[in-house]
């Protein structure tokens, strides 16, 4: 980020926030077919049941601990990849979650949905969450806790993204399981989706990422009057 204009930032930090609605929407639609929690969420939830936390440490708040030692260790091996959107990412994922549940997916679904209607949710909410994934990581401003370990490790490896974010989420998973989290069919399937699908939308948001940077922000964008 440094030496970038103010007008490139505004403009990526804009794509992050885009980003990260979109990947939300798809956590949504995931948690919303209740066919079981993301990776990610399995290890948290095994960590609030595995462990003794004094009766104050809420999901949530385990959630953001964890997030903090991540980002904490990750700054220390490869401190390019933890940014101002890695914050915003921990500080703006549950709300936008609720938000989307709450007041967009709750009102529009049905108490009972069918099998075939929640498996469609599932398959949905994997493509949504890896697409705006991808946003969020071409607006080069910082990614999600999982998603900085993933990149991280591919980045200093040299190894493609799509299976280290397998690798990864199934390492999550299996922790998380083990240490008495709830794994349903939708963990298995979302762990074994989100990575692939990323590893296919990372060039279409790449581009997508430089046309808006291209077109809002450089100063010649701005038409000047004679």
């Amino acid at each position: 980020m440094r030496g970038r204009p103010v007008r490139e930032l505004a403009v990526r930090t804009a794509l992050l926030l885009a980003g990260l609605a979109i990947a939300h929407l798809g956590v949504s639609l995931f948690l919303e077919s209740e066919l079981g929690s993301d990776p990610f969420n399995v290890f948290i939830q095994g960590l609030s049941r595995g462990l003794p936390w004094p009766a104050w440490m809420s999901h949530g708040r385990v959630h953001l601990l964890v997030s903090l030692v991540i980002m904490a260790v990750l700054l220390v091996v490869a401190r390019s990849y933890v940014r101002v959107g890695t914050v915003l990412c921990m500080a703006l994922g549950g709300p936008i979650i609720d938000l989307w549940t709450a007041a967009v997916l709750d009102p529009l679904l049905p108490e009972e949905m069918a099998l075939p209607l929640r498996v469609a949710m599932l398959a949905a909410g994997c493509v949504v969450l890896a697409f705006g994934m991808t946003v969020v990581i071409r607006s080069e401003l910082g990614v999600g806790p999982n998603d900085l370990v993933a990149l991280s490790i591919s980045e200093l490896n040299h190894l493609p993204f799509g299976p280290v974010r397998v690798a990864v989420d199934v390492c999550f998973a299996l922790l998380g399981f083990l240490l008495g989290g709830v794994v349903g069919v939708g963990t298995i399937i979302c762990a074994f989706l989100v990575g692939p699908f990323a590893q296919l939308f990372l060039p279409v948001s790449g581009r997508i990422c430089n046309f808006f940077v291209k077109k809002f922000g450089t100063e010649h964008s701005v038409p000047r009057g004679d």
